[in-house]
């Protein structure tokens, strides 16, 4: 449940040296350390386990990882501990940080005191696209000269990287609705202070968090509030609930979409290849034609939201759909992994259902007439749970073949009752057209695609984590099959 206001900001010390992070290994605090050490500033970490790519990734850089959350981590006496998430009130370095008297940011406030001084934060909000359209906008932004900081919670494609520090006049922020830290049960996005926004769709999620769609609701509506009267807010206006939650914003308010009404619109979509080609609109004329190396409808939705800002921030049309041409995709996001005998293999991160009805529509929408699977792993602490167990289903519908996995196990305590039952999703989804199976174990799955799947078909492998590594080891398993 939210907290009704994020906390005061603490005191912190005038001169700052030595940083020492909690929960170091996760994708953002590793990334949050690396800011930081560019910076100039000393950064240890500490995590309940160290493993590639993330314990070699701080290595390279210089970054002491201590194993365990224990209080003799904070010996070294740093001037600063900033805690992530996944950081409990017991562990015992918090416990010590509060009884010794360190100063301790979340993630958010740290990136907020740090980086966004004397900048304008862009933040890029919504239940889905939003590790995308930030990436496009900072893409876009860096393309044209403006040399903006960035950070973002996917490996961006044009960068190999999900930060960059930057010196220009913006900061672009995926602005997260998930809670900070134990010690302030706020959103992420509270704290970032956003000029300019966008709200690209509201979808219940984050079900470990928030009790219904009504709370969610209100984090964005609280959201809304906080941009400026100078600033921008730019919402999907097919999204009936992205736009009631922003009627009250003192921002101008703008619309982007594909249905009529909307300032920005994308008109006359087609697909080519593995990308998709189309015309963009503002307040009814035509700015030009976009020929974007992604596919799907999302991905054009996606595109009009970073389209947005970056006009709102001086952008010429010419300079966006230049960048929008060369638009690498984010990792795990419709990632391309590769092929073998005809076959190709993707990754994508979809695991609401939501975004795996968009991400397999997208590919039959592209590729009509081959045979689709959807290999799916429920790994979020919301697919994990029952509250999507009539939702997943239709979203598999589409497909040619469908393999569940076993929800990936976590430390939680969830009951039985309150789980995901993947066996009757399984049988709903074969009711639904598409040959359905459980297969438990990742490396049994590979077996059975890699012996099954024909010249032509196309496999996608959905999850929010790595699935167990379940791409490259088919793609291996094809190229053996197919070398033979």
């Amino acid at each position: 449940m939210t907290a009704p206001d994020k906390r005061p900001f603490p005191d912190l010390p005038k001169k700052i040296e030595t940083i020492h992070i909690i929960g170091i290994c996760g994708t953002a605090m590793g990334s949050l350390a690396a800011m930081l050490t560019e910076r100039g500033y000393t950064v240890r970490g500490s995590d309940a386990n160290a493993y590639p790519p993330m314990s070699t990734w701080l290595a390279d850089r210089g970054i002491e990882i201590m194993i365990g959350y224990d209080e003799a981590n904070l010996d070294w006496d740093p001037d600063l501990v900033i805690v992530g998430n996944v950081c409990r009130a017991t562990y015992a370095d918090a416990v010590a940080t509060r009884e010794r008297g360190f100063p301790y940011l979340s993630l958010p406030e740290a990136l907020r005191f740090f980086f966004f001084e004397d900048r304008r934060p862009l933040v890029i909000t919504g239940t889905h696209g939003k590790t995308t359209t930030t990436s496009m906008l900072a893409w876009i932004m860096t393309d044209a000269g403006r040399d903006p900081g960035f950070m973002l919670g996917g490996i961006a494609g044009n960068f190999d990287s999900n930060y960059r520090l930057g010196d220009g006049e913006t900061f672009v922020i995926e602005g997260d609705e998930y809670d900070t830290a134990y010690f302030d049960k706020v959103p992420k996005f509270w704290h970032y202070a956003p000029f300019r926004a966008t709200i690209n769709n509201i979808e219940f999620d984050h079900a470990d968090i928030y009790d219904d769609i009504a709370d969610v609701e209100h984090v964005f509506r609280r959201l809304s509030k906080m941009l400026p009267e100078e600033g921008s807010l730019w919402v999907n206006g097919d999204s009936p609930r992205a736009m009631a939650v922003s009627e009250d914003t003192e921002a101008t308010r703008k619309t982007f979409g594909l249905g009529d009404g909307n300032d920005l619109r994308a008109l006359n979509i087609e697909r080519a290849g593995r990308g998709t080609r189309f015309e963009i609109h503002y307040l009814g004329e035509k700015l030009g034609t976009v020929d974007l190396p992604t596919m799907g409808e999302f991905n054009v939705r996606n595109a009009l939201g970073a389209t947005a800002l970056a006009m709102d921030e001086g952008l010429s049309f010419d300079a966006i759909k230049e960048a929008l041409s060369r638009f690498k995709s984010v990792k795990k996001r419709q990632e391309y992994i590769g092929g073998a005998g005809g076959i190709d293999v993707y990754d994508d991160f979809a695991h609401h259902p939501t975004a795996v009805a968009a991400t397999l529509r997208a590919l039959r929408d592209q590729f009509p007439d081959r045979t689709l699977w959807a290999l799916f792993e429920a790994t979020s602490n919301t697919s994990r749970r029952k509250v999507f167990q009539d939702l997943y289903p239709p979203a598999f519908s589409v497909a040619d073949q469908v393999i569940l996995s076993s929800p990936r196990k976590k430390k939680d305590n969830l009951s039985a009752e309150e789980r995901v039952d993947v066996a009757e999703m399984a049988k709903t989804i074969e009711s639904m057209g598409p040959r359905t199976r459980l297969i438990p174990d990742v490396d049994d799955i590979v077996t059975t695609v890699a012996a099954e799947a024909e010249p032509g078909d196309l496999i996608v492998g959905l999850s929010g984590a790595s699935f167990g590594g379940i791409h490259q080891k088919l793609l291996t398993a094809l190229k053996a099959r197919f070398s033979e």
